[in-house]
């Protein structure tokens, strides 16, 4: 038989035969991409099972049982050395690039090359880059029209050299130097990690990340998209975790205007042959994201899909991979994000993910921040490639609570990246209210993480920002902004847990021992908090109403034991700083 008992469905649906059987008797099944997705993931004999009707079963069973093999998987494509013959001169592409670059800027050399054949598979192109002593590769790219680029994002001032090489002729041996000039105003270079649990860019200046979710905002045409920018200017956010690859989900049916890939819906993809206009649009926008100081946190894979882009098989994700890489990586302000809801993908083992983190990483000589988003079971966040925790809660009413822990078991910052959503959608994970999520964020924020803000609020249209962008209308980003203001004026290394005295048990406290501690209250109402301060060192009081965002300095300093009055209301905050 082609397919065993636990054989997943999703491999079964992938061959065609099969999948012609299934609908026949199942009609259920193709009428909907968001409910075939989870079914994948059953194993063959528990969907069987599902069918309810024994003769049902076993005629489904005998009708698999006559299915051929599907065709072995397309392998890798190796580059020809010989694509451009002996008469082609080495180096004679004709080539353009600026004499000048900005450090963590893009530097791009243009190069006009060959068109024959399929140069997405048949041409290899990178380039050495050169200052002082130290030398990084990145890694060039077809986009169309006999163009082929490389990027590159230097991070130091002075004279840099480059020299190409290809297994093309006319590509090959190029060379050329350029100076790097000191960065631009706002040019603070990329996020890295910093003081273990929290971020700061490349120049030192601290980096929160004050996130939302917009998974597939540039697909929604000009309009839109423009829309989405404006509001993002105007909010608090400096982060947005996106989507490569169009999204087929609830109140997201909508085609996108580009396609990734040559060919169409009706006819299929040509995985060998991108689309470098869908590529172009997507650069354009992570262009406009990092103008308004934004980092753009990219979704590379994620399983809500009916264009086949989440199971297009090994050979063309990898391909896929390397060519994300080389377009984007010169980028400052991106992240990787392997996937959102890595689980979710029936065709993808832990194998193949980390297969596409060391692709990834072998090929962004910037050694962006990277990591991988859960839906129900964590990755191994302790794996050495994950930068940093992408988390998805983990329970229905608690989920910044853990930050502690995860912070304990894992040893790198936390990023809850989505901890439900702001709106009244029907599903659970949509309907918090904007009370909750203000409170959300304070909780992670006081025990040292950081979490997300999406929103999911109906529209007649289905502009729902989560997924499409548009406006915003809930309560809660303002607050946050609030938030933000309140963290940039913290510690410089950042807010981490503290020891709790035991008037503290019920209430989260972060900071930096001795000089700076947070207290938050939640949905607590004291009507006044008593305090045991360090012996020798006075602080001053801050009263913090996180709703009404307000700040009430109490008169004087205070030291020792002491008693604060608190308005008995939900959302308040005790900020204390030694003096």
């Amino acid at each position: 038989m082609t397919f065993a008992d636990t054989t997943k469905l999703g491999k079964v649906l992938k061959n065609p035969e099969a999948q012609r059987i299934l609908f026949k008797h199942d009609p259920s099944l193709a009428e909907s991409s968001f409910t075939i997705q989870f079914k994948k993931l059953q194993s063959l004999s528990a969907y069987l099972e599902s069918l309810g009707s024994d003769a049902l079963r076993e005629t489904v069973r005998a009708e698999l049982a006559g299915v051929p093999e599907a065709a072995e998987e397309e392998t890798a494509f190796l580059p020809s050395p010989d694509y451009e013959g002996e008469e082609v001169v080495i180096g004679s592409a004709p080539a353009a690039a600026p004499t000048e670059a900005e450090r963590w800027g893009v530097f791009e050399l243009e190069l006009q090359g060959p068109r024959h054949g399929n140069p997405f598979v048949d041409v290899e192109l990178s380039a050495e880059f050169r200052c002082g002593g130290r030398s990084l590769r990145s890694q060039g790219f077809y986009d169309g029209d006999g163009v082929y680029r490389v990027r590159f994002m230097p991070d130091e001032e002075g004279e840099w050299t480059f020299r190409t090489s290809s297994n093309a002729r006319s590509l090959d041996g190029i060379t050329g130097r350029f100076a790097v000039t000191p960065p631009s105003s706002g040019n603070r270079g990329p996020v890295r990690v910093k003081y273990r649990f929290h971020f700061a860019y490349e120049d030192g200046t601290p980096y929160i990340p004050v996130g939302t979710t917009c998974y597939v905002w540039t697909h929604q045409g000009e309009e839109l998209e423009e829309q989405t920018l404006e509001t993002l200017s105007r909010s608090p956010f400096n982060k947005i975790r996106m989507c490569v690859f169009p999204k087929a989900y609830l109140f997201n049916e909508n085609e996108p205007e580009h396609y990734p890939y040559e060919g169409s819906v009706e006819t299929g993809w040509d995985y060998e042959r991108f689309n470098p206009a869908f590529f172009r649009h997507l650069e354009r926008r992570i262009a406009d994201l990092g103008r308004l100081g934004i980092e753009a946190d990219l979704i590379l894979f994620h399983a809500y899909d009916r264009w086949g882009f989440s199971e297009m098989g090994r050979a063309a994700d990898d391909r896929y991979l390397r060519y994300v890489v080389a377009r984007l990586s010169a980028f400052r302000h991106v992240w990787w994000s392997l996937a959102n809801e890595y689980d979710l993908m029936w065709e993808k083992e832990t194998e193949d993910w980390e297969r596409f983190a060391a692709i990834v990483t072998g090929n962004d000589p910037h050694g962006h921040l990277i990591s991988i988003h859960n839906c129900m079971p964590f990755y191994d966040y302790g794996r050495p490639w994950v930068t940093h925790c992408s988390i998805q809660r983990q329970d229905v009413y608690k989920t910044a609570e853990y930050t502690d822990e995860w912070h304990e078991r894992w040893g790198k910052p936390v990023v809850i990246d989505e901890c439900a959503y702001e709106g009244n959608v029907n599903q659970g994970w949509g309907n918090i209210s904007g009370q909750e999520m203000t409170r959300r964020f304070w909780e992670g924020a006081v025990r040292g993480g950081y979490v997300g803000h999406g929103e999911t609020y109906m529209h007649p249209e289905d502009v729902i920002w989560w997924s499409k962008g548009g406006k915003l209308h809930g309560t809660s980003p303002e607050r946050i902004a609030f938030l933000r203001r309140i963290l940039e004026e913290g510690p410089v290394q950042g807010i981490g847990p503290l020891r709790k005295s035991p008037m503290e048990w019920d209430a989260p406290v972060g900071g930096v021992e001795g000089e700076y501690m947070l207290h938050y209250y939640g949905f607590n109402r004291p009507s006044y908090r008593e305090f045991a301060l360090p012996a020798g060192a006075s602080y001053t009081v801050d009263i913090i109403d996180t709703w009404n965002m307000t700040v009430e300095r109490l008169a004087g300093t205070f030291e020792g034991r002491f008693r604060v009055e608190l308005p008995g209301r939900e959302y308040m905050a005790v900020r204390l700083i030694r003096a």
